[in-house]
């Protein structure tokens, strides 16, 4: 607007609500209900995966850390990441669908420690999901998870070890961030919603009428 004198309109990215699936794949990657840390999204040094891990390990606690997603052109840096793989730490395949959504609804909380973000999908279908999350301090995380989630200071392995001892230890803390998170979802990102003011935005444009 100061720039160029012109406004501007901001649809968000969305997500669906997602109820708790039954434990069927679960038991095949040795984990259970509530009792793993997710990561999920692109393997990359951005994503700050390596300091996740530096915090995990330094927490005596049977709570697995998982992490499930691809590689963008860091092969290398997976590599890395795998030389942690334990009987605590464990490493999927890309999965998807049915499969997805069970790890998704059945995880303990989900973190996103990463140093850049737009807005991430992965964190909004963590919360729509109802899960608890703990994402990194950048302006884009604390934008979507204020109030319904909880933040620690970006790069700070210290202080993301304090905040996953915390939630580890106490459920109600959880579970009131997990509702928050939902609710959070329900009111601002669903994608039927979202698409209705993309639709909007289009037709505003082109001076037409919906249909």
């Amino acid at each position: 607007q100061e720039r160029h004198g012109r406004s501007t309109l901001c649809v968000p990215n969305g997500t669906r609500l997602r109820e708790r699936r039954p434990a069927v794949h679960l038991s095949d990657w040795e984990l259970e209900s509530e009792r793993y840390i997710l990561f999920l999204g692109r393997f990359s040094p951005e994503k700050n995966c390596h300091l996740l891990i530096d915090a995990y390990e330094r927490i005596d606690t049977d709570v697995k850390l998982v992490f499930a997603g691809g590689s963008s052109y860091t092969d290398r840096y997976i590599r890395e990441l795998q030389q942690h793989a334990s009987d605590r730490i464990r490493f999927l395949p890309w999965i998807g669908g049915d499969e997805l959504d069970e790890l998704l609804t059945n995880a303990m909380l989900f973190v996103l420690p990463s140093d850049m973000e737009g807005l991430s999908l992965a964190l909004l279908d963590a919360m729509g999901a109802g899960v608890c999350v703990l994402t990194s301090d950048i302006p884009e995380n604390c934008e979507l998870v204020d109030g319904a989630g909880f933040t620690f200071r970006r790069g700070d392995v210290a202080d993301l070890e304090n905040v996953m001892r915390r939630l580890i230890h106490d459920p109600v803390m959880r579970q009131a961030a997990s509702e928050a998170a939902r609710e959070r979802i329900r009111k601002h990102y669903l994608w039927p919603d979202l698409a209705r003011r993309i639709e909007s935005v289009y037709l505003q444009l082109t001076g037409e009428q919906a249909a």
